[in-house]
């Protein structure tokens, strides 16, 4: 498709043109991305390390956090380096390489939160059965059919743009290349190819919000019938998959299942899943989890003690 195109690099817009304001985006989100690796990579390791943590929900958010690693790093180092850069330009083989990993690590993250709400409704509402149904191979194979779902969503995405001719303007209103902000500048009626958009991104964001709302609505219910101290922990672990699933799928659904309009309060919402979800996840598992803070206490110790 590049004899179509006129266009071998794109500039970004970013977040503000002011310079002021960039040095503050600079700042607040070289923070935010500092904080997701180091709270992510914490979990991993913790949870790698620790033999307390071999449950199939340390398992899942093992690759949550892999996960949201790998998906603020599709974005956030090229916000922090244009925040200070004159010229914000992306070639349109990095553009179209942004975009695939963005729905690659975004459609994991979203396959690993079903994954492990699957995981809390069979730990709380078949418990007799639970070990038979969440064993460690099947959740293996759960995995694996998660990365390959996701690697069929960032594909489709990605054959879809490539279709796309653009022959000037090059301007991506955005901080980053998206679906959106691309079709605004192709040159062709991109009506058909955003409906395409919508019933895939679109789709993956709704129903998988809605089965996880299902989900957890049946969990809450069945709680009743528990103990006190059982329904109090089964309350913090969900309570902490609900915060997560809100933050990062209502801007998800907001941005992706509308016609191929450009609102200027698009680039505000999508930092919430891009920048904001990732660099939350760690501190909602891990300050709400007194399993993984313990776990996290021992491995200190022993760090200390062995140096």
């Amino acid at each position: 498709m590049d004899q179509n195109n006129s266009v071998s690099v794109f500039i970004l817009l970013g977040l503000t043109q002011d310079p002021q304001r960039q040095k503050m985006v600079f700042s607040i989100f070289l923070i935010f991305y500092v904080g997701t690796i180091v709270g992510n990579l914490l979990i991993i390791v913790t949870i790698k390390s620790s033999k307390t943590l071999g449950s199939p929900m340390y398992f899942f958010l093992f690759y949550l956090s892999c996960a949201d690693t790998c998906f603020s790093t599709s974005i956030a180092p090229r916000l922090i380096v244009d925040a200070l850069s004159a010229k914000k330009e992306i070639s349109y083989n990095e553009c179209m390489t942004q975009v695939f990993a963005l729905h690659l690590f975004g459609g994991l993250e979203i396959l690993v939160l079903v994954l492990m709400a699957v995981d809390r409704y069979a730990a709380i509402c078949k418990p007799l059965h639970y070990p038979t149904i969440m064993r460690r191979q099947v959740c293996r194979i759960l995995i694996v059919l998660a990365w390959i779902g996701a690697f069929i969503h960032g594909t489709t995405q990605i054959i879809l743009l490539l279709r796309l001719p653009f022959c000037g303007p090059n301007l991506i209103d955005h901080y980053c290349c998206d679906l959106q902000p691309l079709l605004k500048l192709a040159c062709m009626d991109t009506y058909v190819i955003n409906l395409l958009f919508v019933s895939n991104s679109g789709a993956l964001c709704s129903c998988s919000f809605m089965i996880l709302m299902i989900s957890y609505i049946v969990i809450l219910h069945s709680l009743r019938n528990h103990s006190s101290e059982g329904r109090k922990k089964a309350l913090s672990t969900c309570t902490a998959h609900i915060i997560v699933v809100v933050l990062f799928f209502g801007p998800c659904i907001f941005i992706y299942t509308r016609p191929p309009t450009t609102l200027p309060i698009d680039k505000m919402v999508a930092v919430f899943y891009t920048i904001g979800t990732p660099f939350l996840n760690p501190l909602v598992y891990t300050l709400r989890n007194t399993e993984v803070k313990n776990s996290m206490r021992r491995l200190w110790h022993v760090k200390i003690m062995t140096e």
